[in-house]
């Protein structure tokens, strides 16, 4: 093949095709000579577009189904070949190796695939890419002298570069920054598989290695002198709030996400329709109901002064009725999160109340209950604590009475759901339900005793004849006396303190019902 090198070059091989089309099309306008390899190059030649075949230009025929067609000296010579140094430019006069000016290239859906139920092994080892990250890292490290494109939402601004001549080094480097930390993030996905075949159940990876993309930049953290973004990992779920999509009101901030992902984590507990009131990443209101407005005007009720300003989730679709109750006067919501809202609903929440502009909506579906079942990460200095969510479905074939008295039909409704929401509470938890509602929770104190009399304190009359939850064992009998000096007459908790006679004594005087879980929900 002759020497005769084009100024413009560029090579093209992607799996992911979206906008490819156009963005090829501009470059060929602007005078670039297109190489490409199989089945991108039928897709450009089905779409009218000259191109050079990759083999035409190596002259070496594409192999082993496509797995080798790119690891060729003309390749990557003319990717990592700097015209300007005499040796290299000797080298690519004698071989024939033609520079490129860009490159661009996609991987093999690696992570998709993995994330597919039933994918094999051997699917996984089909769609781990070879050629393509070496032409990437190949491309940014000699970006000095040429582009590498990685991924169609940079399309636009490439070309819109080329057009202003202002396609300099600046913007290289920053594309070829993109290009190592995509190459990055493919290499631990590939790493974190094999680790998983390798690793017994029971065990976690001996290396982690996490990559998350940027989604955002926030406008603080938690406080305005803190700076803030939201990464979200690599095919995050559609149940997560890291794929939720904001229908109206202003951008999210940090304590808005971590609220919402809590409001929404609380209400798919629920099989039933449910409510939740989040402030301060602590349920001040939760309730189920035959139908959701009723949930979320009893779930209100569980402390009004504290739902100002909250932060509510929901199980089902927000309709006419639920989105009535939640624009009544005096209430102001920051955000809502359901799996969707009903076009009635929608208007009114974005019409009617004060805070009509400003209510973040947030549409995310509802998970499976397989979904819910992650590795939860939390940072400390110098590492990173890993363990599994707590949201494995609790075994109530292993629950038992402990007290002469049994629960009725409704008691035994109302610890399951107390249960339930405790463990989205901050520990030391206590809450008092009734009725399928929160009346009262006491969260985050030192002392079990100190919740149990925040709890009735928030409760006041409306936990007579009510049910108690603490997420971790009463350690002393004053806990239990506190809750039946409340009315209380139902309590459920884990179990498992050398004082449990001492408490299940104080039940039975109480006259209360008690189970033992045998399973503690702390949330630090």
């Amino acid at each position: 093949m002759s020497n005769n090198t084009s100024p413009n070059r560029v090579l093209v091989s992607v799996s992911d095709k979206t906008d490819l089309i156009p963005f090829v099309q501009e470059l060929a306008g602007l005078g670039y000579e297109i190489v490409s390899t199989g089945g991108t190059r039928k897709h450009l030649q089905d779409a009218g577009l000259k191109v050079i075949d990759i083999s035409e230009y190596t002259e070496f025929p594409e192999i082993m189904d496509g797995r080798v067609k790119t690891l060729h000296p003309r390749v990557h010579g003319g990717l990592l070949g700097r015209p300007d140094l005499d040796s290299d430019a000797s080298a690519m006069s004698a071989h024939g190796i033609i520079p490129f000016k860009l490159v661009v290239c996609n991987l093999y859906p690696f992570e998709a695939t993995v994330a597919k139920p039933g994918a094999t092994l051997a699917d996984a080892i089909e769609n781990i890419d070879i050629g393509g990250p070496s032409m990437i890292r190949s491309a940014a490290k000699n970006h000095k002298y040429l582009g590498v494109v990685t991924a169609p939402a940079q399309y636009s601004r490439v070309i819109e570069a080329i057009k202003n001549d202002s396609f300099d080094e600046e913007h290289r480097r920053t594309l070829a920054m993109q290009a190592f930390a995509r190459t990055a993030a493919y290499d631990s996905a590939i790493a974190n598989y094999f680790e998983s075949l390798h690793a017994d159940e029971a065990d976690f990876p001996e290396r982690l290695t996490l990559s998350f993309r940027r989604q955002e930049a926030l406008r603080y953290g938690e406080n305005p002198h803190q700076r803030a973004a939201f990464y979200v990992e690599p095919n995050a779920g559609a149940s997560t709030v890291a794929a939720a999509k904001q229908l109206n009101g202003k951008e999210l901030s940090y304590n808005n996400l971590l609220d919402l992902d809590a409001a929404f984590g609380l209400v798919t507990e629920f099989e039933g329709p449910a409510v939740s009131i989040i402030k301060h990443n602590n349920p001040c209101g939760c309730a189920t109901n035959k139908t959701l407005s009723e949930a979320f005007a009893n779930a209100h009720a569980g402390d009004p002064v504290s739902a100002f300003g909250s932060i509510v989730g929901v199980n089902r679709v927000v309709d006419l009725a639920t989105a009535e109750k939640m624009c009544e006067p005096g209430q102001f919501i920051e955000a809502i999160i359901a799996p969707g809202y009903a076009d009635d609903a929608f208007e009114l929440l974005t019409t009617k109340p004060k805070w009509k502009k400003n209510v973040r909506l947030m549409r995310c579906e509802v998970p499976a209950p397989a979904e819910r079942l992650s590795l939860d990460y939390r940072r400390i200095s110098g590492g990173l604590l890993v363990q599994d969510r707590d949201m494995l479905a609790d075994p109530e074939d292993e629950w038992n009475i402990v007290t002469d008295r049994e629960p009725t039909e409704q008691e035994w409704e109302d610890l399951k759901f107390a249960w339930s929401v405790c463990k989205h509470v901050k520990s030391n938890a206590i809450v008092f339900a009734k009725g399928g509602m929160i009346t009262g929770v006491g969260a985050g104190q030192m002392s079990r005793l100190d919740s149990a009399e925040i709890a009735a304190k928030k409760s006041g009359d409306r936990c007579q004849g009510g049910v108690v939850a603490s997420d971790a064992f009463f350690p002393f009998k004053d806990g239990i006396e506190q809750a039946a000096q409340a009315g209380i007459i139902a309590a459920i908790q884990p179990g498992g303190s050398r004082n449990d006679e001492e408490v299940i004594e104080a039940a039975n005087a109480a006259g209360m019902t008690m189970v033992f879980t045998g399973r503690r929900h702390f949330r630090h």
